[in-house]
């Protein structure tokens, strides 16, 4: 996989993935990469081509196990004529050509979408009382409810120490997210709790949880050894992997800006969050970059359907979720 990895940013999980309801063992430490940046800076000439296993990375770290299997209910036949419906709303001037600044458009707004539509698929299991918003008293039952009223329990459990740490963690996010300090979130704020990094105001949070979680020896900064455990687990003796490596070299040439061979929060800052990197644009220049056979710059239907696998798994059309609904849901 290319460097700096395409998944969205994987440390923000909250307590309702780790603890819903009802006891759940601890999730076993992954011994492939783990990314927090969203995609790398590299020049799209130098990007490897699509392949499975990084076309899969991509689709589950954004839709999750069982959403990415939506891609696997079509024919390639039934893909591409759905996908043709999806471009012919891409084209927003209808002159028969997608450019870059349309993909990346719709990208955005696939973006929104997803976001807000994930909102509202959880919104009811929070909202007890139907009053249309959720205090942090109905989302502490709803998500730590089973422990809450189980102490005893918890202190037998494998998730005794993930408790302790996402519940107050959880409520320091939910009280950034809750602008007016009433300890109750509107859907917007709710919005903000869940998906932190998509809101100005909440960044400060999205570094504040991947220093603690990187930082295992509590100094405050991220050492280049735990820059390398929170993406790589060498659970055999042996040379590391060409990409560990390289993460050694990014480490001292690029994340470590004021070479004191560590990361305060501001170099954190400017690796998981940089400023000068706009996502859409860099995917949608890629798609172009990709599927652009006659290299003029602007994708017809024809390009993109030759290219309909690199499509599919992209977020011009929701890494694939698009395909599975009617035209008139997009």
């Amino acid at each position: 996989m290319a460097r700096g990895g395409r998944g969205r940013r994987l440390g923000l999980a909250l307590g309702l993935l780790l603890l819903v309801l009802a006891p759940r063992a601890l999730r076993a430490k992954p011994t492939v990469r783990k990314e927090r940046v969203v995609r790398p800076d590299s020049e799209l000439g130098e990007r490897p081509p699509e392949d499975n296993q990084s076309f899969q990375y991509d689709h589950e770290a954004f839709l999750g196990k069982e959403d990415s299997k939506t891609f696997d209910q079509l024919t390639p036949d039934e893909s591409k004529e759905r996908l043709g419906k999806i471009v012919d709303r891409i084209d927003n001037d209808g002159d028969g050509f997608v450019t870059t600044e349309e993909l990346k458009t719709w990208i955005k707004r696939v973006q929104k979408r997803y976001i807000y539509d994930n909102v509202a698929k959880v919104w009811k299991d929070y909202d007890r009382d139907k009053d249309e918003k959720i205090s942090w008293e109905e989302y502490k039952q709803a998500t730590y409810g089973y422990y809450l009223g189980n102490p005893t329990e918890l202190d037998d459990s494998p998730d005794h120490q993930t408790f302790k740490k996402m519940l107050p963690r959880d409520e320091r996010r939910f009280k950034a997210a809750d602008q007016d300090g009433d300890l109750t979130a509107t859907r917007e704020e709710f919005t903000a709790f869940l998906h932190p990094e998509e809101f100005e105001h909440m960044k400060e949070i999205v570094v504040l949880e991947t220093l603690e979680d990187i930082d295992k020896n509590r100094d405050g900064f991220v050492d280049q050894d735990e820059y390398i455990a929170d993406m790589f687990s060498h659970e055999e003796n042996g040379p590391e992997p060409d990409w560990v490596v390289s993460e050694r070299e990014q480490f001292n040439e690029f994340r470590d800006l004021n070479k004191d061979g560590k990361l305060d929060k501001d170099e954190i800052r400017h690796w998981i969050l940089p400023q000068d990197y706009d996502h859409a644009q860099a995917e949608a220049r890629h798609l172009v970059y990709e599927s652009d056979t006659n290299k003029d710059e602007k994708l017809t239907k024809e390009e993109i359907l030759e290219n309909w696998n690199m499509f599919v798994g992209s977020q011009a059309t929701n890494y694939g979720e698009d395909l599975t609904k009617n035209h008139d849901e997009l």
